[in-house]
């Protein structure tokens, strides 16, 4: 590890960030109120490198590990505070750089600032596209997967015995698929949250590798995405359905970016929507209470 940055957080911390409040209680009768954090920032090596990450978890105990595949904006605060919140749940959470092959060491604010970012803008798009290239390149993410999973389980606070879980947003929703058919017998539940590109006519498409699963997965899909491929949703429930993997698939009224807080506005409107945001989450928890064992 490098960089051991440690901030214990505490739960009246947590809702100074603005993070919703009635969190679950964790490691037995201890509230979340009396469970203290430990954040650290490590430096993980790859095939490729040195991936740095946060590394969050209840500061004593032993819990089942989750990795925490960000978006297109990559690792920030607003994912490393939605880490610090599924610590809390008891859980010990990783959350990457995914860009570090071309952005190493992200900026503790992330590599953009999320809220000014315009989609509208080409030369906003164009900055982000290499940075995808260079995680969505076959074999990228699984490489990265091995790395990770080794690092979890040489970490006290990683309960080995317990199946690891994995969530992601946007760009993160087929890394997430890519992270249980790589890790079939490790990997027990996936969360993907307004995932792009879950279906395509590619060979290399996310839905194809579905057969390779053995873990629970949640899908939730945001409307835009839905009306833009309709036909997205009955692919996946088939192949889900083909390969008996249990999973549910879920279309939300939100636009895609919903999940996130610090996501741009779009047409003047705000893009997070906290109501299905906070059902989102509870999906997610509800899934990990149930798949992580």
């Amino acid at each position: 590890m490098a960089d051991e940055t440690v901030d214990p957080l505490s739960r009246r911390d947590f809702v100074a960030l603005g993070v919703a409040a009635g969190l679950a209680a964790v490691a037995g009768s201890a509230s979340a109120s009396e469970v203290p954090l430990t954040e650290t920032t490590v430096a993980i090596k790859t095939p490729d490198g040195m991936c740095d990450a946060a590394f969050i978890h209840p500061a004593s105990g032993s819990y089942p590990a989750v990795i925490l595949w960000p978006d297109a904006f990559g690792l920030r605060p607003s994912m490393r505070t939605m880490g610090k919140r599924l610590a809390l749940e008891g859980y010990s959470v990783l959350v990457p750089n995914p860009f570090y092959r071309v952005a190493p060491k992200a900026p503790p604010q992330g590599i953009f600032d999320a809220k000014t970012f315009n989609f509208a803008n080409p030369d906003d798009r164009a900055k982000l596209q290499p940075l995808m290239a260079s995680i969505g390149a076959p074999g990228t993410a699984e490489k990265d997967l091995t790395a990770f999973v080794r690092f979890l389980d040489t970490q006290k606070s990683v309960n080995r015995a317990k199946k690891i879980g994995t969530q992601g947003y946007c760009m993160g929703g087929p890394l997430v698929f890519r992270t249980l058919a790589a890790m079939p017998n490790r990997i027990g539940a996936g969360g993907s949250f307004h995932g792009g590109g879950l279906v395509t006519d590619q060979p290399t498409s996310p839905h194809l590798l579905i057969p390779k699963m053995k873990g629970r997965l949640y899908v939730a899909v945001a409307s835009n995405d839905d009306k833009q491929q309709p036909d997205a949703k009955d692919k996946l429930k088939a192949a889900f359905a083909a390969a008996h993997v249990p999973a549910e698939i879920e279309v939300y009224p939100s636009l895609h970016g919903w999940c996130v807080p610090d996501m741009p506005s779009q047409a003047g409107a705000p893009i997070y929507n906290r109501p299905d945001a906070e059902k989102a989450w509870s999906k997610l928890v509800s899934l990990y209470k149930a798949a992580l064992v």
